[in-house]
C-alpha cells in the first residue's frame, strides 16, 4: 500500500524521545526532559503583540504563496543588517520551519541518486530528507580533534561528479560548532569550479558565545551565488511552536521551482505568523533575544563544568547553539543502550548520537531552567556511577 519512497523515511529520534517523556510526565512519571531543542523563554512581547494585532485587523486571508510583501522586506533588511547580504524580495520564500525550507529545497534540486554532502554529527532531520528526495547522503565524521568541523581536505576528497550539495550547518546542532571565516573561505575554495550548491542552515545564528557568527553567503560571490541560506526564529526568538523558517538565494530558476513545489503543496504559510515574525526580523526584539542569549550562556558554563566533573563522561564546550554533545564512549559507545537505560532508570531523556550519525555521545539540550539542569546532571552522575555494560 505505501509508496517505496515513504518508506525510507524514519521518525525524527528527537521527536519521538521528546514524546515518549511527555507521555511518562503525564503518567506521572517524574521524568526530566532535555531532548528537545525548545526554548523554554516565553515567544518576545513584541511580536506577541504583532500578531493579536494582525487578527483584530482581519490579516487572515491568503498571502503570496512566498509570503506578504512586508514579511518578505522585513527578511530581506535583517539579512542586509546583519550579514551585509543584498537580496531581493523575490528572492525570498518564507516556510513552515526550517524542515519544510530544506524538504522544499532537496526536492528541488534531486534526481535519483544524486549526492550531499553531510559533515557528522548532523541534525536528524539532514540524512531523511535526502533520501527521500531521491539522494544519497555522503556523511564526513568528525570529532572533538577537528572541532566537530569538515576540513577541505575531506570536503574534496568527499566531491565526485555526483555531488548536488553540501549541507553546513554553523552553529550546529548537537555540537555547537561555529565554522570561523576563515574555516568557511577555505571551504569555499574547494567549491569553486564546481555546480554545487550549499545549504546552510543558520538557525541558531543569534546564539554564539564569545566569537563572531560568520553568514556562510556573506564570505565571498562564489559562495553567494551557489548558497541557498535557510534560517527562521524558532530558536533564537522562542518561536518553535509558531513555524516560521525562510529560505533566501539568488538562483531565479530555483527560486522559481521552490515557489511552484509550495504553491501545490502549503501555499503561503500562516498569515498571522507573518505578522507576528517581523518585529523580530526588524531586530525589535534584539533585547529579549540578548536576555535568552546570555541566560543559555551561563546554564552552558554550569552544565559542561558539572558534566566534565562525572568520571567517565567528557564534553567540548561549544560556541554555539544551546545543546552539550556529550562522549560516554568510556562508559558506553552504544548510546541507543545508554539513553535507552538512563530514560528507564533515573527518568532523564536526551537524545542518542547514533540519530546524529556519530555514537558514543548523547546529545543534551540545556534550553532549559538552571535548577531542571542540575538536578538532571546530578541523577546522570548517580546513573553513569551504577552503570553495569
Amino acid at each position: 500500500m505505501l509508496s517505496q519512497r515513504i518508506q525510507v523515511l524514519s521518525e525524527s529520534l528527537t521527536m519521538a524521545i521528546t514524546a515518549q517523556a511527555r507521555e511518562l510526565k503525564a503518567a506521572g512519571e517524574d521524568v526530566l526532559s532535555f531532548s528537545a531543542g525548545e526554548p523554554d523563554f516565553d515567544t518576545p512581547k513584541v511580536c506577541q503583540e504583532a500578531v493579536i494585532k494582525a487578527v483584530q485587523s482581519g490579516f487572515s486571508k491568503y498571502t503570496a504563496v512566498p509570503g506578504a510583501p512586508e514579511v518578505l522586506e522585513a527578511v530581506c533588511v535583517k539579512l542586509k543588517r546583519d550579514h551585509g547580504l543584498e537580496y531581493k524580495p523575490n528572492q525570498i520564500i518564507t516556510n513552515v520551519g526550517a524542515k519544510h525550507s530544506l524538504f522544499n529545497l532537496f526536492q528541488a534540486i534531486l534526481n535519483e541518486g544524486d549526492e550531499v554532502i553531510i559533515p557528522a554529527p548532523y541534525w536528524v532531520t539532514y540524512p531523511e530528507i535526502v533520501l527521500y528526495s531521491g539522494g544519497k547522503p555522503v556523511v564526513l565524521d568528525t570529532d572533538e580533534k577537528s572541532g566537530f568541523k569538515i576540513t577541505p581536505a575531506q570536503l574534496q576528497a568527499a566531491i565526485t561528479p555526483k555531488t548536488k550539495a553540501l549541507i553546513l550547518n554553523t552553529p550546529s546542532n548537537p555540537t555547537g560548532a561555529v565554522y570561523s571565516r576563515s574555516e568557511i573561505e577555505a571551504l569555499g575554495e574547494v567549491l569553486k569550479g564546481t555546480d554545487i550548491l550549499v545549504a546552510s542552515d543558520e538557525m541558531y545564528e543569534k546564539l554564539v558565545f564569545g566569537k563572531p557568527f560568520t553568514a556562510v553567503a556573506s564570505v565571498s560571490q562564489d559562495l553567494f551565488e551557489r548558497t541557498v541560506t535557510i534560517n527562521g526564529l524558532s530558536k533564537c526568538a522562542a518561536m518553535p511552536g509558531w513555524r516560521f523558517g525562510y529560505m533566501a538565494s539568488p538562483i531565479k530558476a530555483l527560486n522559481d521551482a521552490i515557489k511552484n513545489l509550495q504553491s501545490q503543496s502549503t501555499s503561503n504559510i500562516c498569515s498571522l505568523v507573518q505578522k507576528a515574525a517581523i518585529p523580530a526580523l526588524l531586530g525589535q526584539a534584539d533585547d529579549e533575544i540578548a536576555i535568552m542569549k546570555a541566560a543559555f550562556e551561563k546554564r552552558r558554563n554550569m552544565a559542561v563544568a558539572l558534566f566534565n566533573a562525572i568520571p567517565g563522561l567528557s564534553v567540548v564546550s561549544p560556541d554555539g547553539a544551546f545543546y552539550l554533545y556529550i562522549n560516554t564512549k568510556e562508559i558506553e559507545p552504544d548510546s541507543m543502550k545508554f539513553c535507552k537505560e538512563l530514560l528507564a532508570e533515573a527518568k532523564v531523556a536526551t537524545v542518542p548520537g547514533a540519530g546524529f550519525g556519530c555514537d558514543g555521545y548523547f546529545r543534551f539540550s540545556f534550553a532549559t531552567d538552571e535548577v531542571s539542569i542540575e538536578k538532571g546532571i546530578a541523577r546522570i552522575a548517580t546513573f553513569v556511577r551504577n552503570y553495569k555494560k
